[in-house]
């Protein structure tokens, strides 16, 4: 459960994290103004003004780009994220989060197989655990990168000084995105996952014959399982 839950979780975060859509908005255009900011663009492309007001712009944010797009059409552009949204201590700390989450599940991850050993009889149950802590610890950064990230989404690179709505500018109306349920998923299995190989720490407990004699091979008659049968050897085994 451990080997399968940790990588799947690393995927989904990581494609969390390199996908600009943690959060979107979308905003009507009035494009009937002499001051408009898409006419000029929109008239080399031939359309009509009835449907240049109906015009509705796409904006995506992540933690390293933003999109803007607009609906029903191919224009769409990206870029690196800059200005206060980029500048944002929040922002900030969910980057850090994010990226140490990822080290701290891939290094667990590998630990987790060396200590498995999957190509041996025994395992090495002291480093499959310690590897399943850092799986654990990566879940826990992620989610409250995650947290901080969501409780936050709307006031992120928002200056309180230019709250003032501006009519040339069009209001979004900002929603969590997909790349937000990529994240949660994927570390909440990072979590299930490091917690399967914690686990690890534990050592089985092997049934064995209470009177165990070591230099005699005969069946031990306080087990009623081995003298039913008398031609079995007695082996004592180390878990």
């Amino acid at each position: 459960m451990g080997i399968v839950f940790a990588p799947l979780g690393l995927v989904l975060v990581f494609t969390a994290a390199i996908t600009p859509q943690w959060r979107e908005g979308q905003a009507h255009l009035g494009m009937a103004g002499p001051g408009s900011l898409l006419r000029s663009g929109t008239k080399s492309h031939g359309t009509r003004s009835g449907s240049v007001e109906a015009l509705i712009l796409l904006r995506s944010d992540g933690l390293w780009e933003s999109c803007l797009q607009v609906e029903r059409s191919d224009l769409r552009q990206c870029w690196p994220v800059a200005g206060p949204y980029q500048r944002d201590p929040r922002v900030r700390l969910a980057q850090g989060l994010v990226l140490t989450s990822l080290f701290l599940c891939g290094t667990g991850i590998v630990l987790a197989c060396i200590g498995v050993r999957c190509w041996a009889d025994l395992p090495l149950r002291g480093v499959a655990a310690s590897g399943g802590l850092l799986v654990v610890t990566a879940g826990l950064l992620s989610l409250t990168a995650l947290g901080v990230y969501t409780h936050n989404l709307k006031r992120l690179g928002m200056d309180p000084s230019q709250r003032i709505h501006n009519p040339r500018y069009p209001h979004l109306n900002l929603h969590p995105a997909g790349s937000l349920y990529f994240g949660w998923l994927g570390s909440c299995l990072q979590v299930l996952g490091g917690t399967a190989l914690l686990f690890s720490f534990k050592r089985p407990r092997c049934p064995t014959c209470p009177c165990r004699h070591e230099l005699s091979v005969s069946p031990c008659h306080s087990c009623p399982e081995m003298t039913n049968k008398p031609d079995m050897d007695v082996y004592e085994v180390s878990c």
